[in-house]
């Protein structure tokens, strides 16, 4: 039998406020509302899923790939889908197939009602189904008597119609199937759009046949065929996710000028790389540019079917410009006033050539510019401000500010950040805007820059925070609770996993590769002791300087490489000490849980001394290891104290504060993020209690 028996008498539905969602459900993002019943429906070997719409291979492959995901997820082969809609388990009906090429503003909802005797999945169109299908996988939870799914009713749309992830394969070039499996894990959280950071000063990675010296001496061999993208677009679509790609110009540029030297601003020779003071931009004023580039964006329009084309022209340096006579001539001669004008009379002809091509243009926000076309949209990187100032000259725009993955940050920090009314710490420009304005917001993208990842690092780089962020674009508003947040995210993790999505799973493999090649050794156990309560250096501080020939590129193969972002043992260990302290000494289970813990890292520094010793690599964070351990001791003292109601001496604590404040500065381009909670026990002692 497919269902466990419960009376249909007993039936129903409880209604829960988004901010209190059961604890039991772990959804991710949170849907717009939920209705928990009585009873489950079981997932067992007969689980058979059915359309009942119209034949569309969108859909066709997205319940296949569902069946395929439910056999990882119970670990049982299922006997495949149903052709009798009546016997089914689960029967999706959508209306219709969905746009040819996806469209930004596509009806995005759908409702999925579970009984104890089936479930149904209803939407408007295959994208809703997809999106239904993700939230049933995320609902299968193991049973007394097996596998089931909850009797509830979801009904469910988006907060935001554009929720996008940047992947910036310039700087370091990461192959298609890495992607692909990034695909996979935005689809599981509900993400619609990969914005394909193709070009910039390091490389260009888009095979164009009409310039071919573009890949050929841009790109060091590293570079997407056409039929490659064609592929991926495809696998995209199939997922429900947009891919819009970006080339960077005018500045960022230099892998352009490799093979075509008569593009830039300033004549000389150019190569692909990474090179401290080498600027680059291309120059506005020869009708040259504008006819390469329009040869070029129609080649890529044919190529990437989505109706948006970004062109970057971020951070386009003035050297170059103001280096050259001739430009200087120019900008006097047409009235500019400066070379920001400069910039706006090359977007404004960039937008006619995009336009040309059935394209809309995007920026980012320094294309911003009164003379700027209505029609372009607007991505500000720099704050809530220039999103709130393009809104209101009539620009739709998107929000990437507070979502760059490569700066580090914590979880709980991106999710922090909405587009329409918060920056971290305060209300946004954005609240201010009129309903009309606030409309043009249409969402926001968050950022996996690549100078400092490889195809080996990049998943930890963006999993599982990306989950945080697509909540935020998805969710009601008023979904705000980080302790919520991070119970779900918790369970995000391993089912990406689970389900083969390799978010987490490729990461954790990846994560005991790198430690077992740090260490040299096949017992890592005392270095991951230290490595999983450090985390990179936040923002943009990391201290490598730009290498010099012959080196290519910054090795990343250092503790700081394997590290996560955001360290869970040192987030849990700050949770119990709160909680210590808020019980006023007098919880037991979490001091035992806090002394446990810094034994351990007491005495971890004994155990890694040889490891540290024999390795090139690890001989930088031989402090660490070392303040680790002092600072454990710290803690080990204070709770002792704190327990005998004894208070230490300023001395004592004075001495404590400067290992805890040493260790909270970088080293080895990492922190000990343990050293907060613990210096909150040593200030604990000041006192009797």
């Amino acid at each position: 039998m497919r269902t466990l028996q419960f009376p249909l008498s007993v039936f129903f539905f409880s209604f829960f406020a988004m901010a209190q969602i059961p604890s039991s459900l772990n959804l991710m993002p949170v849907p717009a509302k939920v209705q928990v019943g009585s009873g489950q429906l079981v997932v067992d070997q007969s689980f058979t899923a059915v359309s009942t719409s119209q034949r569309d291979a969108r859909l066709d492959g997205g319940i296949a790939r569902f069946l395929d995901q439910v056999s990882r997820q119970t670990g049982m082969q299922l006997n495949g889908q149903s052709a009798d809609a009546s016997n089914a388990t689960l029967v999706i009906r959508a209306e219709n197939a969905g746009r040819k090429v996806q469209e930004l503003g596509e009806d995005e909802s759908y409702t999925l009602e579970i009984t104890p005797s089936r479930a149904t999945l209803t939407a408007p169109n295959a994208l809703g189904a997809l999106h239904g299908l993700q939230t049933f996988l995320q609902l299968i939870e193991p049973t007394p008597a097996g596998f089931a799914v909850p009797a509830i009713t979801i009904e469910d749309q988006p907060r935001f119609a554009w929720r996008g992830l940047l992947i910036d394969v310039s700087r370091h070039f990461i192959p298609i199937e890495v992607l692909k499996r990034n695909l996979d894990g935005m689809a599981a959280v509900k993400m619609n759009v990969l914005h394909w950071h193709l070009s910039d000063d390091e490389g260009f990675r888009v095979e164009s046949k009409r310039f071919p010296k573009l890949q050929e001496l841009g790109s060091e061999g590293q570079y997407y065929t056409q039929s490659e993208i064609r592929d991926f677009v495809a696998y995209a679509r199939d997922r429900g996710i947009r891919v819009v790609p970006e080339f960077d110009m005018p500045g960022h540029s230099r892998s352009w000028m490799a093979g075509y030297p008569e593009l830039a601003s300033v004549p000389g020779s150019y190569r692909a790389g990474r090179i401290a003071g080498a600027d680059t931009v291309m120059d506005p004023t020869r009708d040259g540019t504008y006819k390469f580039l329009d040869k070029f964006i129609g080649e890529m329009a044919g190529l990437f079917p989505d109706a948006y084309f970004h062109i970057g022209g971020d951070e386009v340096t003035n050297k170059p410009w103001d280096s050259n006579p001739k430009i200087q001539e120019f900008i006097r001669a047409h009235g500019m006033k400066n070379n920001r004008d400069l910039q706006a009379y090359f977007n404004q002809r960039l937008q006619k050539i995009v336009s040309k091509h059935g394209k809309i243009m995007m920026g980012w926000d320094e294309v911003l510019h009164p003379d700027l076309p209505k029609t372009v949209l607007v991505e500000s990187w720099r704050g809530q401000d220039s999103l709130a100032e393009a809104a209101r000259q009539g620009h739709r725009g998107l929000l990437s500010y507070g979502y760059y993955l490569d700066l580090m940050w914590p979880a709980a920090r991106h999710y922090a950040v909405d587009p329409m009314t918060m920056t971290m710490t305060k209300p946004g420009a954005a609240a201010a805007l009129s309903t009309e304005e606030q409309k043009r917001i249409l969402g926001g993208e968050a950022c996996m820059w690549s100078e400092f990842v490889t195809p080996e690092t990049i998943e930890s780089r963006i999993w599982p925070r990306l989950a945080a962020i697509a909540e935020r674009f998805w969710s009601p508003q008023e979904i705000r609770d980080n302790q919520s947040m991070y119970r779900r995210l918790e369970e995000v993790s391993w089912r990406l996993g689970w389900l083969g999505l390799n978010g987490v799973s490729k990461y954790e493999s990846n994560y005991a590769t790198m430690l077992h090649r740090l260490a040299g050794s096949h017992d890592i156990a005392a270095l991951r002791v230290l490595a999983d309560v450090v985390e990179p250096t936040k923002d943009y501080t990391r201290t490598e300087v730009f290498p010099q020939p012959p080196v290519k590129s910054t090795p990343l193969n250092r503790l700081a490489d394997a590290a996560r972002p955001e360290s869970t043992v040192a987030r849990q260990f700050a949770e119990l000490v709160e909680t210590y302290l808020q019980s006023g000494y007098k919880d037991s289970a979490a001091e035992a849980q806090i002394r446990a813990w810094l034994v351990k890292w007491r005495d971890n520094d004994a155990n890694l001394k040889a490891v540290l010793d024999r390795s090139f690599l690890l001989a930088e964070d031989m402090p660490l290891s070392e303040d680790l351990a002092t600072l454990a001791t710290a803690g080990l003292e204070a709770l002792d104290n704190i327990g005998k109601n004894q208070p230490l001496p300023d001395a004592w604590r004075t001495a404590q504060s400067a290992v805890v404040d040493r260790s909270m500065k970088p080293r080895a381009n990492l922190l000990v993020m343990v050293a907060p909670p613990i210096q909150k026990l040593v200030e604990a002692t000041a006192s009797s209690h």
